[in-house]
């Protein structure tokens, strides 16, 4: 079906979803938007961000998506459920393909999970988590400095690493072996994050276990592009169109990608 597969975010953050649907599904085009004008979504109340994810779930909608994924924790916490009840199209987050990849990777069933206040708030991924494994051990850490870190694009170098830092030192004396990225902003910082919690730790994001639950829904419904034409992805911003152009040539590795500026 060549139709595009939509993708919202906050910020850029849902950017890491998008490039691993890129790599799993190369035939099909994505329409994302992101709402950086009004980023972070983390410390909003859930009305806010109930009525601005459906703002973004409507524009992409008159787009003529075939598929919905909400690339931002906060808004598959608090507004996940009513999307699939009410839109016509398929709807997938992050929430739980993040906790299956952790509950398959975990060996002591020592997780962290690390995300916005809105998340953590939410009690999502404990609850995806403990439908897993009744046994989990989970240790919920908000970090409400690392969105806006990546958002201004100056996510690289010592100052970044320091604030990293900082913002982990809740888990100096905690037991753990894996950590979940639970805002799709933080694997942009994971290699900081990877240097923090050391090398005996799995740090996982879940944008790739994303991708492949899209990839999955649309084969077994048969809903894949196979028109054999090149994708188009095109790319909204609320925000800045050259700090959102900077970030996500960089992120994707690719140049000129068609970003535009929308208004919600």
């Amino acid at each position: 079906m060549n139709a595009p597969i939509g993708v919202i975010d906050s910020g850029v953050g849902g950017l890491t979803v998008a490039k691993e649907i890129m790599k799993v599904l190369p035939q099909e085009s994505i329409y994302y938007i992101g709402d950086t004008a009004r980023c972070p979504y983390g410390p909003r109340n859930k009305q806010e961000v109930r009525i601005f994810t459906w703002q973004m779930a409507k524009a992409l909608q008159r787009m003529n998506i075939k598929m919905l994924v909400i690339a931002c924790n906060t808004a598959t916490a608090v507004t996940l459920e009513s999307l699939q009840k009410k839109l016509p199209i398929p709807v997938i987050g992050v929430i739980n393909p993040g906790a299956r990849a952790a509950e398959k990777q975990t060996k002591r069933n020592e997780i962290v999970v690390l995300a916005t206040e809105g998340t953590i708030k939410s009690g999502a991924y404990e609850n995806a988590l403990l439908s897993l494994s009744s046994n989990a051990k989970i240790i919920p850490l908000a970090c409400p400095t690392f969105v806006p870190l990546v958002e201004s694009g100056e996510y690289e170098g010592q100052f970044a690493f320091d604030l990293v830092a900082n913002g982990l030192k809740p888990l100096a004396n905690k037991k753990f072996d894996t950590v979940i990225l639970g805002c799709t902003h933080y694997p942009i910082l994971q290699q900081h994050i990877e240097k923090v919690v050391g090398p005996d730790v799995s740090v996982l994001s879940s944008a790739e276990e994303t991708a492949k639950e899209v990839g999955e829904w649309l084969a077994y419904n048969n809903q894949l592009n196979h028109c054999g034409e090149q994708p188009h992805h095109v790319f909204h911003t609320t925000g800045s169109v050259p700090i959102f152009r900077m970030i996500a040539e960089k992120w994707l590795d690719i140049n000129d990608l068609d970003i535009r500026r929308i208004k919600l």
